[in-house]
């Protein structure tokens, strides 16, 4: 049996405020081993898992994936008691600045999103964003690769929520004219990005190369507003890279993010150049 991350999990990683649940998480599964009478060996074997994983996540340094605690809740006839951590799992495989992320976004009713040298996130399709992350420096390590993808995907579900947030993208024309990975990976990028802007709680706008006094060349923003009327907001070039939450501060990204949807071609026309970028693929 493969033995890789991608099979049981990832190391926990130090300093992160999730230990203690990986930690219980693996003191829960040894009791159960051993109350069912099972050594390690005998739980690998009929897991089909490498005895070495099955140790680390006993020892809280190794995280579960979700369907390795189901098998073993299964096999150990633990009525439950493993699977109840499956989401908590699931969402501690990803690094702790993702699972930030991810939950300012899955709590946001709006979210305003400028790109101005890749395709964001949201937008990208797994092979797009693989490709993408590949090109890091310095690389990352196989397992690192993989989980970082993982966690991009995961992020999706935002599209999948009732009722879903309105969803502005703006991206910059180079985005979506850098090859990344190759010609067919920008291609199904485009088409995908062609499906995603369907949708009723999503704009997608492109901003032309030839505008000469737009005021995204300070780099990316990222603002994300709240129904309780409170927001946070990122740029690369103010605030040191820092979200913030200040009215003062996101007045000056809400201004900014305003000229730059102003200046940048309509979701119609958008549309319609990313079908041309298609065509001359």
């Amino acid at each position: 049996m493969n033995e890789s991350a991608d099979d049981v999990g990832w190391d926990v990683q130090p300093g992160d405020e999730i230990a203690p649940v990986v930690e219980a998480v693996g003191r829960l599964l040894r009791l159960h081993r051993e109350a069912a009478g099972m050594r390690v060996a005998d739980l690998a074997k009929t897991l089909r898992y490498g005895e070495d994983m099955i140790r680390k996540i006993e020892r809280g340094v190794r995280i579960p994936r979700p369907e390795f605690l189901a098998k073993a809740d299964e096999v150990m006839e633990a009525r439950g008691a493993l699977k109840e951590f499956m989401e908590d799992m699931s969402k501690a495989r990803y690094p702790k600045k993702v699972r930030e992320l991810a939950d300012l976004e899955g709590r946001a009713v709006e979210l305003l999103m400028y790109g101005n040298h890749n395709i964001h996130g949201l937008l990208q399709t797994e092979e797009y964003m693989r490709a993408l992350l590949s090109t890091w420096r310095p690389a990352y390590s196989p397992d690192e690769l993989e989980r970082m993808v993982a966690a991009r995907m995961a992020r999706k579900s935002l599209f999948e929520r009732s009722p879903a947030p309105e969803l502005s993208f703006v991206q910059e024309q180079v985005t979506l004219e850098r090859p990344v990975g190759d010609t067919m990976v920008l291609r199904r990028q485009l088409e995908h990005m062609l499906a995603v802007a369907q949708l009723p709680f999503v704009e997608l706008q492109v901003m032309p190369t030839n505008r000469a006094n737009h005021p995204g060349t300070g780099g990316r923003i990222q603002v994300l507003k709240f129904s309780d009327g409170s927001a946070v907001g990122r740029t690369d070039g103010d605030f040191g890279g820092r979200p913030v939450g200040d009215p003062r501060q996101l007045r000056v990204l809400d201004l900014r993010y305003g000229i730059i949807r102003a200046q940048a071609l309509t979701p119609g026309e958008s549309l319609t150049f990313i079908e041309q970028a298609l065509g001359r693929l």
